[in-house]
């Protein structure tokens, strides 16, 4: 038996961007935060992001033809907290909308998809997406490392210089 906890633990040295699912409902724009998130293929370009069976934003990506993907920069911390369900005073999300869907303004990268096809596996389910819409900025992003917020540390040196 592989104890949860461990696992997660273990999963969490893995370092990983800080993404906002975002889709588009009645009430407005709703969102999630996820560093479960990745680039699958070039041709079609497609993205998957995993989400939890037992999360709101689950249902509505069951209902969902089309998602959006934020990746956060180093100064979204507080949108990242506000996403997880760890509301923020103050904090009000301002959204960009592409092809009918909520992106967050001031992120590293936005994508917008078609969803492709949902993959049960096990207490998520992978939702796998067509990208129709993308773009990036020269922005710090915010990382996501042993179960706390980071940044990534400047690195002072060519690594393309190296001989050994």
């Amino acid at each position: 038996m592989i104890d949860p906890r461990h696992f997660r633990r273990t999963m969490g040295r893995f370092a990983t961007g800080v993404t906002v699912i975002t889709v588009a409902r009645p009430e407005g724009a709703h969102g999630m935060t996820a560093n479960a998130f990745l680039s699958v293929s070039l041709d079609p370009p497609l993205v998957l992001v995993s989400v939890d069976r037992r999360a709101r934003m689950h249902a509505y990506l069951l209902e969902a033809t089309r998602y959006g993907v934020s990746v956060l920069a180093r100064d979204q911390e507080r949108a990242a907290r506000h996403f997880a369900g760890k509301p923020q005073a103050g904090y009000e999300p301002v959204f960009a909308w592409r092809e009918g869907v909520p992106l967050l303004e001031g992120a590293v990268a936005q994508v917008v998809c078609d969803v492709w096809e949902r993959v049960p596996a096990g207490d998520h389910t992978l939702v796998l997406g067509r990208v129709r819409w993308l773009d990036y900025w020269e922005r710090e992003p915010l990382v996501f490392f042993g179960g706390d917020f980071r940044c990534l540390e400047v690195q002072l040196h060519d690594t393309s210089m190296w001989w050994w």
